[in-house]
């Protein structure tokens, strides 16, 4: 009865996923888009700038030097004598010139009043049009227009190409297009080539792959990018090769188009004709700026052998597209990128026999798993689980850097997860026993919830713990006593509140662990339960972030009372830390455990804390802290006499964080510090006296106090050396 609740247990999601590849439904394929895009985005083509491929662009530099967009045709026409005249192989223009140039001065003339009309148009008989210049300049270079093909009628334009196949027909795989917004006539006959700018994006609107061919009303035309090709290398006819062709192994499927030549060049491409894009990080060096192509900036070789493309990255003109790198990439990049991985010989391919492999693989390794789970234990079959889907991935990701595959690891991955997941509840007896094990053990000696905890984690049954270096902070409120005796009960509670909520997120956005409240002070540690190597250092930051925001409340509070017509006294707090072996884990009695440390280093930390207030500092921390919590403000402070112990310990204020401790403010202060510290060594105490009174005149705010009690040191005490280590 087991075994047949078990097949049916993992054969279920086995068989539901299997039919589920099968479909390939829409959101299958955009999980798999998404994954193919991290892929891209983790290792992109790398630019190679000695490609002959550059975009000018008409960008924000050029729009503010030569005017705002649309140019008049006559820019166009100096634009193209120019890159002509630096010798580029094609000239290809992202845009369409559709329509007559409305900034003519014919065109403008016919707007004037008609008194001042007849002198205009005699000033201009005999002066060629702005589109007639810019014919012109088409005529005499290798020029690509762009055509947009629409759903509509008309538009037709000549064909500057010829077109062969073998095999299939082709015009029956790709996208078909009945009408074209095309342009000029008299534009479209002076240049050499015309190619559709038409993008097809997938479902999230992400270009992934850049059309080669395209059908419009029977025909097929070549796109911007393939006529840039053409035209480039003064070739005349495209080769398109289909299913079926010589030497093609379909078996009669008519599976579509397998590649397109362009002169020398074979692009292989997908059933639509399409080429999928390795693309690369968008990088400066790919643009010209068209104002200083017309000013005569740009040197020859970045134009000379090159393929141009002519087109805008500017904000305001909107011709963005989303890739597998970018969100907002200008079309004529895409363009641009596309050129780049022909003519590189890149390639980036999703196989035919892809997803039937992935099905099959999903198949046999979901029932090798089922096979294998009922014989091992939990552990080893999660090891196991997690060993294949790693292996799933790496291969993947070998594919895709090695061989410029994309294959998908996630329906097999899916498949193991979910038969572990399955094949887990094949040992859910075992597991219950052994929960009911530890309940009936240990059941009599800890509340019910660790009870649980152990049940579900028995690993953690160990009522000790493990020693290890942490960093303890001790926080205390100063005068506690004679504030608390000031309020209520209830104004007292929401005080303490008020006080310890913001503490407490101060400490866990540092990292560290609460240990308890001991009244109006905080316990905390770092580096348990959660490894952190730089403990020490984010327990003194901690520190300064708790000063800081006491200092923040203590202003909310005197607002307050003020509004309220009561007096305020600032709220104070001194911090101790130090750093040493201590024994964690899950510490108590059999009635109650509670995840807690024990140590010297923890009876230091709360020593340190009292010597605070003594010696008028907010924090001080020991010596082992300051060892290890490297770049911050430290300075040395004093001496602390342990009880029991025979050596004092060397204490330090903390100042500050890393970036005063690298500012010249510290510097000065950290210099003079330690003369005092030397004079007051050597038992120089006049000297030591003036160096603490000057410091206490200089230094901020919450170091002043300090020094004030130096200078009172060697001014006021009979026999100053019998007070340089605080007891404890």
């Amino acid at each position: 009865m087991w075994s047949r609740l078990y097949w049916l247990a993992v054969g279920g999601p086995l068989a539901a996923g299997l039919l589920v590849m099968g479909a390939d439904p829409a959101p299958l394929q955009d999980l798999r888009n998404g994954l193919f895009d991290l892929y891209q985005r983790a290792a992109p083509r790398p630019y190679d700038p000695d490609l002959p491929v550059r975009v000018v662009d008409v960008d924000d530099v050029s729009l503010a030097r030569v005017g705002q967009w649309p140019w008049p045709r006559t820019t166009i026409a100096a634009l193209t004598q120019k890159l002509a005249g630096l010798g580029a192989a094609a000239i290809a223009f992202d845009m369409v010139f559709s329509e007559p140039d409305r900034l003519d001065p014919a065109a403008v003339v016919k707007l004037l009043p008609a008194e001042a009309r007849a002198p205009a148009e005699a000033a201009l008989a005999g002066r060629d049009s702005s589109d007639h210049q810019l014919a012109a300049a088409l005529a005499a270079s290798p020029s690509v227009l762009g055509a947009i093909l629409t759903h509509g009628r008309g538009g037709a334009y000549a064909e500057k190409w010829g077109m062969a196949s073998a095999g299939d027909d082709p015009r029956a795989f790709v996208p078909r297009f009945s009408g074209a917004v095309a342009p000029l006539p008299e534009l479209a006959a002076a240049a050499r080539g015309i190619g559709a700018l038409n993008w097809l994006p997938d479902r999230d609107q992400v270009v992934r792959r850049v059309p080669i061919l395209l059908g419009l009303d029977g025909k097929l035309v070549p796109s911007l990018s393939a006529e840039a090709l053409r035209v480039a290398q003064g070739a005349s006819t495209y080769v398109v090769r289909a299913s079926n062709a010589s030497g093609d192994q379909a078996f009669g499927t008519k599976s579509g188009i397998t590649a397109v030549k362009i002169g020398a060049l074979d692009v292989a491409t997908d059933a639509a004709g399409e080429v999928r894009v390795r693309f690369t990080a968008t990088d400066p060096r790919r643009f010209l700026s068209a104002a200083d192509v017309l000013d005569g900036k740009v040197p020859p070789a970045e134009v000379e052998g090159r393929i141009i493309l002519v087109g805008s990255s500017a904000p305001g003109l909107m011709d963005t597209r989303a890739t597998p790198l970018d969100a907002a990439v200008p079309g004529v990049e895409i363009q641009a990128q596309l050129i780049e991985h022909i003519i590189a010989g890149a390639r980036l391919v999703r196989p035919d026999w892809a997803r039937g492999a992935e099905i099959v693989l999903t198949g046999l390794l979901g029932l090798l798993l089922a096979l294998a789970l009922p014989r091992v234990s939990a552990p080893i079959a999660g090891v196991l689980g997690l060993a294949v889907v790693a292996a799933l991935g790496a291969g993947a990701w070998l594919a895709f850097t090695r061989f410029d595959l994309l294959l998908d690891p996630m329906g097999p991955g899916a498949a193991v997860l979910g038969i572990y997941g399955m094949g887990v509840l094949a040992l859910y007896r075992d597991e219950q026993r052994q929960k009911k094990w530890v309940r009936s053990v240990f059941g009599r000696f800890v509340s019910p919830k660790v009870v649980e905890r152990l049940a579900e984690n028995p690993e953690r049954l160990v009522l000790g713990g493990e020693t290890r270096e942490i960093t303890i902070l001790f926080c205390d409120l100063r005068d506690f006593t004679s504030l608390s005796e000031t309020m209520d009960a209830q104004a007292l509670t929401r005080f303490m509140n008020a006080y310890l909520t913001p503490m407490t997120e101060v400490v866990l956005a540092h990292g560290g662990t609460i240990d308890k409240y001991i009244g109006d002070a905080i316990m905390a540690f770092w580096n348990a339960p959660v490894d952190d190597a730089a403990h020490a250092r984010n327990a003194a930051l901690c520190a300064l972030a708790m000063s800081a925001r006491l200092e923040a409340l203590n202003e909310e509070w005197r607002r307050a009372a003020e509004a309220q017509g009561r007096p305020w006294h600032p709220v104070r707090c001194g911090v101790g830390l130090a750093t040493g072996p201590c024994c964690v884990g899950n510490l108590g009695s059999a009635q109650r455990l509670e995840y807690s440390c024990l140590g010297d280093d923890v009876n230091l930390a709360s020593r340190i804390e009292g010597a605070t207030k003594s010696m008028r500092v907010d924090i001080l921390v020991s010596e082992a802290t300051h060892e290890a919590a490297g770049d911050l403000a430290f300075l040395e402070a004093d001496l602390l006499m342990l009880k029991g112990k025979s050596k004092a310990s060397q204490l330090y204020l903390l100042a500050g964080g890393p970036d005063f401790s690298r500012s010249e403010a510290f510097s000065r202060l950290e210099e003079r510090h330690g003369a005092l510290m030397a004079a007051y060594g050597a038992g120089s105490f006049g000297e030591a006296a003036a160096l603490a009174e000057a410091l206490a005149a200089s230094a901020p705010a919450r170091l002043a106090r300090f020094y004030g009690l130096y200078a009172e040191r060697c001014r006021g005490a009979a026999n100053p050396t019998d007070t340089h280590a605080a007891s404890a």
